[in-house]
């Protein structure tokens, strides 16, 4: 490790600010981003804590059906607190990496670090999330841009996510044992006007929506409305845990899991 400076403000404005000092980096549950310049791979001159503000801590459900879970909020407060208003996502937050993790790494820090196996950006796509930011409101569509990368500006924190929830959902997470991250992991949703499938851990292109799984299960929503279906595997990750081809086999087992969880 090395010097930096180190900040905890205390409201949205005063962390917009602080991040405006040069090199400054916000800092969530540091899950991603102590280890890394532990390793000499991110080397910020000041660290900007977001977790001492009260307006970014909390769970609740909005007058939209919505669960609204603020940025800073760590994983094991959604698993406990949304587990009556939206048991799918709390249940996502409870298979986060292990106690330590899910009581330091927040919403917001996963999802504005977009790692390609984590949990909360599928449930984000999955459920067409709204992510608020100190400055816009983004859906989750437009928000998702690639491995690691995002909608977010530089400067730009994200304060809130809103989750609508659905009539039905389930998420299934193939566990790689050593990092508990998803080695392939479906957020799948029903709603009023059909069905979501988002897909985390597979794709070299981060997370994305499997929309022929989608159109199948808006018309049928079972397991059996499934068969036919396949995704390709030359877009997979392959690596030393599995071939592009098996998370493609994977992808369709644990959405077929997750739908059947679901009914």
């Amino acid at each position: 490790m090395y010097n930096f400076e180190f900040t905890k403000p205390t409201t949205i404005a005063d962390a917009v600010a602080a991040l405006k000092a040069d090199e400054a980096q916000a800092l969530g549950g540091g899950q991603t981003l102590l280890p890394t310049m532990k390793q000499r791979l991110a080397a910020p001159s000041s660290l900007v804590s977001l977790t001492a503000i009260p307006e970014m801590q909390g769970v609740c459900m909005s007058d939209a059906n919505e669960v609204c879970v603020g940025g800073a909020t760590p994983h094991a407060s959604v698993a406990i607190h949304a587990a009556t208003m939206f048991p799918a996502l709390a249940a996502l937050a409870n298979r986060i990496g292990d106690p330590a993790v899910r009581n330091r790494g927040t919403v917001g820090g996963s999802l504005a670090n977009n790692d390609p196996s984590a949990c909360y950006p599928a449930a984000a796509l999955g459920t067409g999330a709204t992510i608020k930011t100190n400055t816009r409101e983004i859906a989750a569509d437009d928000y998702f841009q690639g491995m690691f990368t995002t909608a977010l500006e530089d400067g730009e924190i994200i304060t809130e996510v809103r989750f609508p929830v659905p009539e039905k959902a389930n998420y299934q997470k193939f566990v790689q044992p050593a990092s508990r991250f998803a080695l392939v992991g479906v957020f799948v949703a029903k709603y009023a006007d059909g069905a979501r499938v988002a897909v985390t851990g597979a794709s070299s292109d981060g997370v994305f929506r499997w929309a022929e799984a989608e159109a199948a299960l808006s018309a049928d929503f079972s397991a059996g409305a499934l068969a036919g279906l396949a995704v390709p595997g030359g877009d997979m990750i392959s690596d030393l845990h599995g071939s592009g081809e098996y998370r493609a086999h994977l992808v369709k087992v644990m959405t077929g899991r997750a739908v059947t969880a679901a009914a």
